[in-house]
């Protein structure tokens, strides 16, 4: 039986999209976009106040980032939700009709409203263009624009590959939310710990 591998990665893409991760995002509110479960987290900040080492972007909020550190930095909504838009719209450019992006420079979402809309757009340009691979396109290779090791891995690998960042960074996002349902965020200043519910504000008697 031939297989039609476009669709059915596109129809992964889609399925997963649509009935698994994007209605948990619905009703995102700034405060669950901006929530740390713990202090120092990686997240987005407004131009100047980021205490992490480095620190991306051309707007008015910044991606923080480091060298690599042990244990990793737990990262906020915020952060994953930009990790998501920027490698979309990276590839987008790159690959497919969209704009060249890059991390440095990208103007990331100071809003839950409109980090969801950047996502929405990049994903919908993701997927049209790999539709628009076909079976032919799929087997190309990645080219001079991928990294050396990558350059002639097919585009499939590349496909594959971003799914499961997707799958990956949409679960914690949407553990996050479950996480900040059940937790009461305490600000001090321009700072939030999470406080655990008691029995009695779990509805307990």
């Amino acid at each position: 039986m031939d297989v039609d591998w476009n669709g059915e990665l596109v129809d992964q893409l889609e399925s997963h999209w649509r009935h698994r991760l994007r209605p948990r995002l619905d009703g995102l509110t700034d405060d669950e976009y901006y929530w740390q479960p713990v202090p120092d987290c990686w997240t987005i900040s407004r131009r100047g106040a980021s205490s992490a080492a480095m620190s991306f972007g051309a707007g008015d909020f910044t991606w923080d980032y480091g060298e690599p550190q042990d244990p990793e930095p737990v990262t906020t909504i915020a952060w994953r939700l930009a990790h998501l838009i920027v490698g979309f719209a990276e590839m987008n450019g790159t690959h497919f009709d969209g704009p060249p992006t890059y991390i440095a420079t990208f103007n990331y979402a100071g809003t839950a409203k409109e980090a969801l809309r950047q996502l929405d757009d990049a994903h919908d340009l993701w997927v049209k263009g790999v539709r628009s691979l076909g079976a032919a396109g799929l087997a190309q290779p990645q080219g001079p624009t991928a990294p050396p090791e990558f350059a002639d891995a097919p585009i499939a690998r590349l496909v594959l590959y971003t799914s499961l960042e997707v799958f990956h960074h949409g679960a914690e996002i949407c553990l996050l939310r479950d996480l900040y349902l059940r937790n009461r965020p305490i600000h001090i200043g321009a700072e939030q710990t999470a406080q655990p519910m008691g029995r009695h504000d779990r509805g307990a008697t």
